[in-house]
């Protein structure tokens, strides 16, 4: 494990330390800090709550919120809720794994980019919705989402 790496995780649960911790909070903290959940943080977070890093994993490991791989620089996310579906949004989906020669859940070996599936953003009138960075893009197209992913390259 990196000095620099534990060192930054002991800073991020420092405010836990002595406290009886919950895990969820810690584990969002942590992701908050790193944008994933990197394999020390297991066992970090466990020292801290007093329990193994088994039970941390299992706690993470059960809610889709937590991730284990280190994301991209950009974060796609692409609706598939009802709305999206029915305008589109399966199709864009496929154009986005070829255009980025990924699947869902993974990041481009430059480590540029990480493509997510979403059920629902809450923009419906605004279907086939992507959002990159926390940005709302609507009435997306093949076309339109290239020309985006061009601005982020």
């Amino acid at each position: 494990m990196s000095t620099d790496l534990k060192s930054q995780m002991q800073e991020v649960l420092a405010p836990l330390q002595g406290r009886q911790v919950v895990l969820i909070p810690a584990l969002q903290a942590v992701q908050e800090k790193f944008g994933y959940l990197p394999e020390v943080a297991m066992e970090e977070i466990g020292r801290v709550a007093g329990v193994s890093s088994n039970v941390v994993y299992g706690v993470a490991s059960f809610y889709a919120q937590f991730r284990f791989i280190k994301p991209g620089e950009h974060m796609i996310k692409i609706c598939l809720g009802t709305a999206c579906h029915v305008r589109g949004a399966a199709g864009l989906a496929k154009s986005l794994e070829r255009e980025l020669h990924i699947e869902p859940g993974k990041t481009t070996p430059d480590g540029k980019f990480s493509l997510e599936e979403v059920r629902c953003f809450g923009s419906c009138a605004l279907a086939p919705v992507i959002v990159v960075d926390d940005q709302v893009y609507g009435n997306m197209t093949t076309t339109k989402t290239k020309e985006i992913l061009d601005e982020f390259r």
